[in-house]
């Protein structure tokens, strides 16, 4: 009893120290503080979650409230009448107008759009800009980070490859980690899966989707503020490339079954009403597993990082010493969390499309040559 006391005088005794700050002010300035914080924050994930045409680090606020932005410029490159190309740093975070050949260009919530001299952007009733947008294949923050991950797996793999070439079938050096890795994925997914005899056609595929995922997910957990495979555009290629792999790999087998899913043992007139529930459902189903995997993986990577901002964002709302400790000790545990979470989407993204691949190389034995004998007998 005399313990919890104590630990209730304690804790009663932080959060008045905790609270001494905000009871100060008057409710009315605490509220427009909190408020002015709140939208701040809301500011700040929006922008997290967006791409950008320049790789900032971080950026601060002078005593002169003017804000600095530090990084490096990505080149710009439009396609208006003829290829464009330029710096991001003239378009200065959306703050200035790049003239370029006589055309003028503004940065609008992440986007390009032709304007004036003066960088008006018209909107309409929606608040959806009206301004000509040429065609964008910008090197953004995004993109930036898929080439870097890219050439980080190529010269790993490589030195993988040249330690099994150098030393045998023991690697040495970062290949130790690695190699269960790639042993995991061929034993334990594309075999399991695909069967021993095509598995081989589908791993290089696996072994690069795995990868470029998991680093993606772990480069989005760095302060580097990237979130790769939180945008929609790049999970729907991804998800793409395991629609077309599928389909044009399917075998005569995998296409019957979605076009003739009772088989040959029902007469047609008792198939033809069920063909007309059980075919549209297939064909949907070759258009709805591809989209499962994208909107899977867009969605948890996209929560996870909503939710660490949120909860670090508390500690600027609180203000306080028991809820800033306590946000931060929730946002160091959601950060492991998601350090889990990065391998387990990368994995169950690799996972399925090894079970697609499967269902689309299966092939039945139509081999009947026994049936003579067993009629004999």
């Amino acid at each position: 009893m005399r313990m919890t006391f104590v630990s209730k005088c304690l804790l009663f005794s932080l959060f008045m120290i905790g609270s001494a700050a905000f009871a100060k002010e008057s409710p009315e300035v605490q509220g427009n503080s909190r408020e002015a914080i709140k939208a701040e924050i809301d500011a700040f994930i929006e922008h997290h979650l967006q791409d950008s045409h320049d790789f900032t680090l971080f950026s601060y606020t002078d005593d002169a409230g003017e804000m600095h932005h530090v990084g490096f410029p990505l080149p710009v490159i439009l396609w208006d009448d003829g290829l464009k190309i330029f710096s991001s740093s003239r378009l200065h975070h959306g703050e200035s107008v790049a003239e370029v050949d006589g055309n003028y260009y503004t940065l609008y919530h992440s986007k390009i759009y032709k304007t004036n001299a003066a960088g008006d952007v018209t909107l309409d009733d929606h608040h959806h800009p009206t301004n000509a947008k040429p065609l964008d294949f910008s090197i953004t923050k995004n993109v930036f980070m898929m080439l870097v991950t890219a050439l980080l797996l190529l010269w790993i793999f490589s030195s993988l490859a040249r330690s099994y070439a150098k030393h045998g079938a023991v690697p040495r050096g970062i290949g130790r980690f690695f190699e269960p890795i790639v042993l995991y994925i061929r034993d334990d997914i594309a075999i399991a899966n695909i069967g021993e005899k095509k598995y081989k056609r589908y791993m290089p595929f696996l072994l690069t989707v795995f990868f470029f995922i998991w680093f993606l997910n772990m480069f989005g957990l760095t302060p580097l503020g990237v979130n790769v495979t939180g945008n929609i555009a790049v999970t729907t290629a991804l998800a793409v490339l395991v629609f077309l792999l599928t389909n044009f790999t399917g075998t005569k087998d995998y296409w019957k079954h979605i076009f003739d899913p009772l088989g040959d043992g029902m007469p047609w007139y008792g198939k033809a009403i069920l063909y007309l529930i059980l075919v549209p459902i297939e064909v949907l189903g070759i258009f709805i597993k591809p989209f499962a995997l994208l909107i899977r993986l867009y969605a948890n990577m996209t929560a996870g990082h909503v939710v660490l901002m949120s909860l670090i964002g508390l500690i600027f709302i609180f203000k306080s010493w028991i809820g800033g400790p306590l946000s931060f000790g929730l946002s160091f545990a959601i950060s492991m969390i998601e350090v889990l979470v990065a391998l387990l989407q990368a994995y169950i993204f690799t996972m399925l499309a090894a079970l697609y691949f499967g269902f689309a190389s299966e092939e039945h034995d139509h081999d009947h040559g026994d049936e003579p004998e067993l009629a004999h007998l």
